[in-house]
């Protein structure tokens, strides 16, 4: 299957390519009412086609651009919100934490004296 599939791929281009080349009869178009076909009219629709792809990948691209910059700026200013948030949210509860700073230093006073027994007796 795999030594296959290059050759019906270069037999399809072959067939597209032939198609391209020798039959422009079905491509018609309309410009004001005028109808326009034959070799030109392929010629212009591949034109008219091909300008309208390349104007939708610019508009895809310059939309792309446009939203990254905005959802950037919508991100920092989310994450200023949020550290401004966490300050006031630990302005209001210091107050309150106060009394266990008492206890925070006592029990670290407490851990570090044990923490220098146990090294003590490993030692002797």
């Amino acid at each position: 299957m795999k030594k296959i599939v290059p050759y019906i791929v270069l037999i399809l281009c072959a067939l597209l390519l032939w198609d391209l080349l020798f039959s422009f009869g079905d491509a018609t178009f309309h410009i004001d009412g005028d109808t326009v076909d034959g070799p030109l009219g392929a010629a212009l629709a591949l034109l008219f086609g091909a300008g309208g792809a390349i104007l939708g990948v610019v508009v895809a691209v310059v939309v792309g651009v446009v939203l990254a910059v905005v959802f950037a700026g919508v991100g920092v200013v989310l994450l200023a919100a949020l550290g401004v948030a966490g300050v006031a949210v630990a302005a209001a509860i210091v107050p309150f934490m106060l009394p266990l700073l008492a206890l925070v230093l006592v029990w670290y006073l407490v851990s570090r004296s044990r923490k220098n027994r146990v090294v003590h007796a490993q030692a002797v």
